[in-house]
């Protein structure tokens, strides 16, 4: 079977949904018996998202051949199988950039170069190699960022267009679409939907199918009339309500709305039952839990869900299979004056990463509270580092810091990696993507991974300073894992503490809703077995 590729394109506005959407068809097609990849085209003119403000664009997914991503690479990972690689997404600049650099090289032969076809060759060379990263691939869906309508979205349309021009028989358009409800009058309105439509339709795309958000449900003349003005088939028009609960109900409603039946029915697919009963275990233990945990997370992008969505997701992947539902206490670490008031009740504490100086002082205060008051602790990347310069302050007596935050401290027990002193260039330069480590058996990682050696990711530019090791493992901080050549340390932890440990790396990159992280589930356990202010909780019996 030739690859098949499903373009899915969003109109009315943005924040619909086209990143779970995509990931849950991909769920499907994979239970089916398919092998599937995802690419995300963005229309920014970034090169990549890893020097964009978190509250511009939300968190930065990091792949293990060390690309930085767009945040929806992070709904695939956890949906699907898929293959992600610096392939999966590629924005404007991106594509630009590598035009620009080919006509330097003369690759053009001196030829005008122009939008078309130079830049929608090369995305659509991009959505080719999406389907080659590995053998089988049956199917690539590409989700197009932006909507329909956006003067930078344009190029990615036009190759679309032609894309289809050239497969006609295995090209696919989903087009994702909103339907308002007006309060005054009680009624849907299709007239947005059918404007978008139009809109992707002077771009030379024409929709196979359209799906409606819709925060109420739809009527048989709703669909009728997107149908009648869409020229699409009426049985092509399927309502995606708003999901109540759990994001992992996505690819359930898409299957109950009959969504698979007629994809394959377009693209010739062989039809197979489906087992969807684990996933709807895990489905099942979200929304019915046997108890609660409660998790402080400490950071300063606090106000925006999405800056810190891997981490969020990861504690609520253990949280469930630990049976027990997750509450998070957000902790702005710049406004921490009324610190034991805000953790007072928490059963855990995690520190995310993080870049600069801002609310750094906050999260260094918190490791040093939960390591005096034996609260589980969990340090990711800046997190670490918060842990080891709490503990160089308090127990080692040191003027401490990072040499990232203060140059001049007299004891920077975190600094810059050597390879990164000549760097100039922010984008794309830190340390990056999988890194191997190597685990101390005597420890509580190696209790979590139940393995000597693992790979995790990594994006960050300063580390701990090897020349401090003995002085902390001496007085009560173990390094636990490190890198098996390079002696790079990637865990430490507290020697006479319950649960507190840092790790460099980005573990919640990995994590899935049915196969959590081993170190969130052994944080989200210990927390379980933390009774804050002598209150009962809950005690997980795993």
């Amino acid at each position: 079977m030739s690859i098949k590729t499903i373009f899915i394109t969003g109109g009315v506005l943005s924040s619909l949904g086209k990143g779970v959407t995509a990931a849950s068809l991909g769920f499907l097609l994979e239970r089916m018996g398919l092998k599937i990849a995802l690419i995300k085209l963005d229309p920014y003119l970034n090169i990549d998202p890893g020097t964009m403000n978190p509250y511009e664009h939300g968190e930065v997914y990091v792949t293990d051949d060390g690309s930085e991503t767009d945040l929806d690479l992070g709904h695939y990972h956890r949906f699907t199988n898929s293959p992600l690689s610096k392939i999966s997404n590629a924005t404007s600049g991106q594509i630009y950039n590598e035009v620009i650099q080919n006509e330097r090289r003369g690759k053009y032969l001196g030829r005008d170069v122009q939008v078309v076809p130079h830049i929608t060759d090369t995305i659509k060379q991009r959505i080719k190699d999406c389907g080659k990263q590995e053998d089988g691939i049956d199917i690539v869906l590409v989700e197009l960022g932006g909507t329909v309508g956006d003067i930078e979205s344009s190029p990615f349309l036009e190759a679309a267009k032609q894309y289809y021009s050239e497969r006609k028989d295995s090209t696919f358009f989903i087009h994702l679409t909103y339907l308002p409800f007006l309060a005054t009058t009680k009624e849907i309105k299709t007239k947005p939907t059918q404007h978008s439509v139009q809109e992707l339709q002077r771009a030379g795309v024409f929709p196979d199918f359209i799906f409606c958000r819709t925060s109420h449900p739809m009527t048989k003349e709703h669909k009728e009339k997107i149908a009648i003005n869409c020229s699409v088939d009426v049985s092509c028009v399927f309502e995606i309500s708003d999901i109540k609960g759990s994001i992992y109900k996505a690819p359930l409603h898409l299957y109950n709305e009959g969504i698979l039946d007629s994809l394959a029915n377009k693209l010739h697919l062989k039809k197979a039952p489906l087992d969807l009963s684990s996933w709807k275990m895990m489905i099942e233990s979200i929304e019915n839990p046997l108890g609660t945990v409660k998790i402080a997370v400490v950071g300063k992008y606090i106000e925006f869900d999405d800056a810190y969505k891997c981490i969020y997701e990861s504690l609520l992947h253990s949280a469930a299979s630990a049976s027990v539902s997750l509450e998070v206490v957000k902790v702005n670490s710049e406004n921490i004056d009324d610190l034991e008031e805000k953790l007072s009740g928490v059963q855990g504490v995690l520190i995310p990463g993080g870049f600069g100086n801002r609310g750094v002082e906050g999260k260094i205060i918190a490791a040093s509270y939960c390591r005096q008051r034996k609260i589980p602790y969990f340090g990711i990347c800046l997190g670490m580092q918060a842990l080891c310069i709490s503990f160089a302050r308090d127990v080692l007596n040191m003027d401490a810091d990072s040499s990232e935050l203060n140059p001049n401290c007299a004891s920077p027990v975190i600094s810059l990696l050597s390879e990164q002193e000549d760097v100039v260039d922010l984008g794309g330069t830190m340390r990056l993507g999988a890194y191997p480590c190597k685990l101390n058996k005597n420890s509580k990682a190696y209790e979590a991974y139940q393995t000597e050696f693992i790979s995790e990711r990594h994006r960050h530019r300063y580390e701990f300073d090897s020349r401090y090791k003995d002085q902390f493992e001496a007085n009560g901080c173990k390094i636990t894992g490190v890198h098996p050549e390079l002696g790079l340390v990637e865990i430490v932890e507290i020697t006479d503490h319950p649960w507190m440990v840092g790790v460099q790396f980005h573990p919640e990159f990995l994590s899935k809703p049915d196969k959590p992280h081993p170190l969130f589930s052994a944080f989200v356990n210990a927390s379980l077995k933390h009774v804050p202010n002598n209150e009962p909780v809950y005690e997980y019996q795993g």
